[in-house]
């Protein structure tokens, strides 16, 4: 209350922002950041402090591309951003360029992307930042600025982040969070490692209120030496293939409880990549002798690298499904697109089990995260949808897709395939905002469909305040959500029979 009296609400917002350990004193640590903003100068990092650069030691070059989120897409575009602040979406229109467009970096940065010793095989995932948060710890606080000063591997990540923008948070605020790896592609001293990282962006600053900014994911891959010597390749990417791949979040008031905005939408280009391999910031002659790095004519010295002959290789697709199952345990069973789940349900004459959603449901955040628990797709997937009942029926007797809304209603107007336009439609009939859960036969009919709210809803209640009629709930598992899943997928098999037999 003194605090308050002092501060009033915005200046006690911003207190509290800093004040990390919630203890009412600002250390110099979490004063940090006021301190760099208010002096312009950003002290050393204990990493690269640690790492004082090799003078033989390699560089690498890497550019930065970014087109902006086109706003069109934002669901609030439709009425025009109405009651939509302008201030509130200050930092995101402004953000029309990468903080820096290239950077030049020590190849032994890179060596956080290296595999630990008992990760040696191809496809053998491992964590480069563990996930610290599930859906028992609950999420990071949303009051905050500015990220905290990264540690170990995180410092490699941060530093690339924010070539995009000066406040990446390596720790998403949700989980999954982290960053996951695994070897592509092995030869006699290389590695290809595929990667894949959780982190967002902090777009303003006070005294603004604060905006998320959260891609769905960053992947990518290096070809890195295995004493990380010498880069061949990096690169590091935003998915853009699907329609949405942004979530935001904005807060309109000065304290953890204020009333949250979210909006998903699509940013067409969000990478990094190396110019070339790495290369020796000192060149030495045969003698050991410094030579000058450009020729007689002043033309800088052309490096000739070998060819790298792989040994074992696994595709690219295969690596990025590794990942994503460390990330989410729900992706154990395969989720199809849309029109390609009816296809093989055909082929294979079982159902489709259909999850039609406002946002993404294996991307970082991108699915209505801040909306109530109760209607959210990252309860889902965190909970029934990767348990082990669940995913033996799934894949026994299922073929699963998930979409988007928006995806679904582009293929319903769309008028070359009236066959996919007609399952789009039946789909549609049955959505209510945020998540559909559908069980449909494989030529689109909906034979059972519940919705994520009212699911989880009845799954919080006690057993015997449940209408009987509604879902029963098995014995046989503690957990009444996944023996309440388990009841709508029997049931929906049990209402498709009549169809199935015919």
């Amino acid at each position: 209350e003194l605090a308050l009296k002092s501060l009033g609400n915005e200046g006690l917002f911003l207190f509290s922002s800093l004040d990390t350990n919630n203890d009412l004193y600002l250390s110099p640590e979490e004063f940090k950041p006021i301190a760099e903003k208010l002096t312009g100068v950003a002290p050393i990092s204990e990493f690269e402090e640690e790492e004082t650069p090799d003078p033989s030691g390699e560089t690498l070059s890497v550019v930065a591309k970014f087109q902006p989120l086109v706003m069109e897409t934002m669901t609030k575009s439709k009425d025009g951003f109405l009651g939509v602040s302008h201030v509130a979406l200050s930092g995101l229109r402004n953000w029309t360029a990468p903080a820096a467009p290239m950077s030049v970096m020590l190849a032994r940065q890179f060596k956080a992307f290296l595999p630990p010793k008992n990760k040696l095989d191809l496809g053998d995932p491992w964590w480069i930042i563990p996930s610290e948060l599930n859906i028992f710890t609950g999420y990071l606080s949303n009051n905050r600025f500015y990220p905290p000063p990264p540690k170990g591997k995180e410092v490699i990540i941060h530093r690339l982040l924010s070539m995009f923008h000066p406040r990446p948070f390596v720790k998403t605020r949700f989980a999954p969070q982290g960053a996951v790896a695994c070897i592509q592609a092995i030869s006699n001293f290389y590695y290809t490692i595929a990667f894949r990282i959780h982190a967002e962006f902090q777009l303003n600053e006070p005294p603004d209120f604060p905006f998320w900014f959260s891609p769905g994911q960053f992947t990518g891959h290096i070809i890195l030496s295995k004493d990380s010597s010498h880069v061949r390749e990096f690169k590091l990417f935003v998915p853009n293939n699907r329609s949405l791949n942004v979530d935001m979040e904005w807060l309109y008031g000065a304290s953890e409880s204020s009333n949250m905005e979210v909006d998903i939408g699509y940013l067409p280009q969000m990478e990094l990549e190396s110019t070339g391999p790495s290369i020796p910031s000192v060149i030495h002659d045969e003698n050991g002798n410094v030579i000058d790095s450009r020729d007689p004519s002043g033309e800088p010295i052309q490096f000739v690298f070998e060819d790298i002959t792989w040994q074992q290789e696994i595709p690219w697709e295969e690596a990025a499904q590794k990942l994503e199952v460390v990330m989410y345990p729900f992706k154990k069973v395969s989720y199809l697109p849309f029109t390609q789940a009816f296809e093989r349900a055909k082929a294979e004459k079982k159902l489709v089990h259909s999850i039609l959603l406002w946002g993404a449901l294996d991307d970082h955040k991108p699915l209505s995260t801040s909306l109530p628990m109760s209607g959210s797709g990252r309860t889902l997937r965190e909970t029934v949808l990767e348990s082990s009942p669940i995913l033996a029926l799934l894949n026994e007797s299922f073929i699963s897709s998930w979409s988007l809304v928006k995806e679904l209603e582009e293929l319903q107007t769309n008028r070359e395939n009236e066959f996919y336009s007609k399952l789009a439609d039946l789909h549609l009939e049955k959505y209510n905002f945020p998540v559909e859960m559908i069980i449909c036969l494989p030529n689109g009919t909906v034979v059972h469909h519940i919705n994520a709210n009212y699911f989880l809803d009845i799954t919080s209640m006690k057993p015997e305040d449940v209408e009987s009629s509604i879902f029963s709930f098995s014995t046989n598992f503690e957990d009444p959500s996944t023996a309440t899943y388990l009841q709508f997928l029997k049931e929906g098999l049990q209402r498709a029979k009549p169809y199935l037999q015919t």
